[in-house]
């Protein structure tokens, strides 16, 4: 997905997936050490084969490779021992992994027949959506991926509960004349494959480089000290932000240097109450009503720490003192210079013609009939 001017332009397949930089390019080849390749489809699907026998493989190249039945086209990702210890992460069962070989690369032949059958996925879509709606089954079919010898398609579908689509199948198989496979997904891998745009103005990350989906919770908002507000955490596919993890680590290990609880400060004046924290910058925002009013001050972290062991000590330190010259600065509103001149020439204009009309009252008149009119 992606319109045509955007860096991840990838017609739906992603191949530009992680392409602003290759991290792997330095590393020296390892296939002689591993023959397992891993071999990414349409999408975010990737499977792992055996290179049994030896072909001079690439990342990159586009290589046939056997299915159960039949075969499949798809491109390579990662090789040799870098292929082996991904299948380790990813495959919980090894023992039970059904292993299918690599055939050959691809040839012309190959690729005509993967863009005839690549072009048939979205007008199949449509007629499979059709379909579902005239059974009355509850479920979305979100997308269709054909295999490469055009003999079977993945249908990837959306549902709340158990759906009985055994009459749909064959509906699929018999108008379609093809092997169906239904598979189920959920909102967040739906986003991925569809594509769209989020918030920040940038294509959706599990559409453009994200493999994986990590679990996101609210306390890794909370954690940050983002806005509890639902809509603006929650991403296209209707969930919590996967962004919102990327930072959470910076935050945790930021944290360790605040104290457990943020307790009103005593002070001279009457007691600060908490207003916000910025983690980061390592600053504690407190309003103080007796004195400031509603104007918030800014301390930092080690004056907070050193305020509360005072107060510990039965003490009420004034804040002043805890107060410097950028943070004072940084608590009054600034809104930059004014330019008395120009005031004073637009009440001079503005003089002129109060005078000019009230010496003319009919043309004042027609001004107003005028305005009216329009």
């Amino acid at each position: 997905m992606g319109c045509s001017g955007c860096s991840f332009n990838t017609d739906g397949d992603r191949p530009t997936m992680l392409g602003t930089y290759d991290w792997l390019n330095d590393l020296p080849d390892t296939t002689h050490l591993s023959n397992i390749v891993e071999v990414r489809f349409k999408g975010t699907r990737k499977e792992f084969f055996k290179n049994e026998d030896g072909l001079p493989l690439k990342i990159g190249d586009l290589i046939v490779v056997a299915t159960n039945p039949g075969h499949d086209v798809g491109t390579v990702s990662l090789l040799g021992k870098l292929a082996e210890k991904q299948f380790v992460r990813k495959i919980r069962k090894p023992e039970r992994y059904q292993w299918n070989k690599v055939y050959r690369k691809a040839t012309n032949a190959d690729k005509d027949k993967y863009e005839a059958a690549r072009k048939r996925e979205y007008p199949v879509m449509v007629r499979s959506r059709q379909l579902a709606n005239e059974l009355g089954l509850e479920m979305k079919i979100g997308d269709v991926e054909f295999r490469g010898d055009n003999a079977k398609a993945i249908f990837y579908y959306i549902a709340e509960g158990r759906v009985d689509f055994r009459e749909l199948i064959r509906r699929y198989a018999r108008e379609f004349h093809i092997k169906v496979e239904m598979k189920q997904i959920g909102a967040r891998q739906e986003a991925g494959r569809v594509g769209g745009i989020g918030s920040c103005g940038r294509e959706l990350c599990c559409s453009s480089w994200r493999t994986d989906f990590d679990s996101v919770t609210s306390d890794a908002a909370i954690q940050q000290g983002l806005s509890p507000n639902a809509e603006k955490m929650a991403g296209k596919c209707g969930k919590l932000k996967c962004c919102l993890m990327y930072e959470l680590d910076t935050y945790l290990e930021a944290q360790e240097d605040f104290p457990n609880e943020l307790l009103a400060l005593e002070t001279s004046k009457g007691l600060a109450r908490h207003f916000k924290t910025e983690i980061l910058n390592k600053k504690i925002w407190y309003t103080l009503e007796e004195a400031y009013g509603t104007k918030p001050l800014v301390l930092d972290l080690e004056d907070v720490k050193k305020i509360i062991q005072l107060n510990k000590r039965g003490k009420r330190p004034s804040l002043e003192e805890y107060l410097s010259a950028d943070v004072k600065l940084e608590n009054e509103m600034s809104v930059g210079s004014v330019n008395t001149e120009i005031i004073e020439k637009n009440q001079h204009k503005k003089k002129r013609r109060k005078k000019k009309y009230s010496k003319n009252p009919n043309q004042q008149r027609r001004r107003k009939n005028t305005t009216n009119k329009s």
